[in-house]
């Protein structure tokens, strides 16, 4: 005897399937984290991005109830870190420490990514911004942007730049574009090595976070020029804005965020949401935040999400606006 399902059926199998996914996620999160949950972040060691994530890290691991531990999968502008979060197991043990790099801007330099930005994570919260430092090495001839500027337009194809993230990498590129120079970009695996280059002048310039730059130029190691904000900051209050220094139009941010993998069960994904608020506004903010002027930034995954798809029209924007051609 054949047994065809009706409407009432189909509904009522619907309903089931649902009303299971839904138990077993809440089962899931009622005992979640039963386990240390692994940040993954896709830059070196030292980079802005990973003090964040270890000063979250230990945060959310400072009551003894929570372990977090940091692996830091740097390599192929982030693409190897944000791959392997995309392909772990959606359990809520397995959390991409994101940027804009990995979230909004690699979609639209690179043809083909080994990653969707969108069907294969589920957003978190979002995590902070900030903006970035103009820096040349201490024993560099240059004092100020006007005075790099006059030289490179002399000598077109002379000088360099290191760029060890998608910010760092089209900071430069809008400078090249606004202020009518050539400048060659050199690509990093994160943005402390290319500093170290910098340091030792390999490198002649380079757009940097505060979080790997500011100690340095605090150091005597390396000199800021400009900041690329519209606004100075309150941690490098004498630098002027680079658009302050005559490049006129010239701003350029970045933010962070954490995603977990695709089919992660909404339950876990809100209880990673709390854990990362928490710890943002908690001891994370004096290790990381404030000494770094980086603003606290929290948002819900639906906030997240629609962030993440306006900040993706916008990187597209500059992008283009720069002439990068996708590779």
């Amino acid at each position: 005897m054949n047994f065809t399902p009706n409407r009432r059926h189909l509904l009522l199998q619907t309903t089931l399937v649902a009303g299971l996914a839904a138990w077993g996620g809440n089962a899931l999160a009622q005992g979640y984290p039963e386990k240390p949950i692994t940040f993954v972040v896709p830059f070196t060691a030292g980079s802005a991005t990973d003090q964040l994530a270890r000063a979250l890290a230990n945060a959310i691991g400072s009551d003894g109830k929570y372990s977090v531990v940091v692996d830091n999968k740097p390599g192929a502008n982030a693409f190897i870190g944000a791959q392997a979060v995309a392909k772990a197991k959606p359990d809520g043990y397995t959390v991409l420490i994101a940027t804009n790099t990995t979230h909004a801007a690699n979609e639209h330099l690179y043809k083909k990514l080994p990653y969707d930005p969108i069907k294969d994570f589920e957003p978190i919260t979002a995590l902070g911004r900030g903006g970035q430092l103009m820096v040349v090495g201490a024993q560099s001839p240059f004092h100020s942007v006007g005075d790099f500027v006059k030289a490179a337009k002399a000598n077109p194809g002379k000088y360099s730049f290191g760029a060890g993230s998608s910010s760092s990498r089209i900071a430069g590129e809008m400078f090249k574009q606004l202020t009518g120079t050539f400048i060659v970009a050199i690509p990093y695996r994160s943005n402390p090595p290319a500093v170290t280059d910098l340091i030792g002048g390999q490198l002649d310039l380079m757009f940097t976070d505060m979080a790997t730059g500011l100690p340095q130029v605090k150091g005597g190691k390396l000199r800021a020029l400009g900041v690329t904000p519209r606004q100075r900051s309150p941690l490098a209050p004498d630098v002027p804005t680079i658009e302050e220094a005559g490049v006129k139009g010239y701003e350029a941010t970045y933010w962070f965020a954490a995603y977990a993998p695709a089919g992660t069960p909404a339950p876990v994904v809100a209880k990673l949401n709390e854990l990362l608020h928490k710890a943002a506004r908690g001891s994370a903010s004096t290790a990381f935040y404030q000494p770094t002027g980086t603003e606290v930034y929290l948002n819900s995954p639906d906030e997240l999400r629609k962030f993440q798809a306006a900040e993706s029209l916008k990187w597209a924007r500059i992008i283009k606006a720069a002439g990068i051609e996708p590779e």
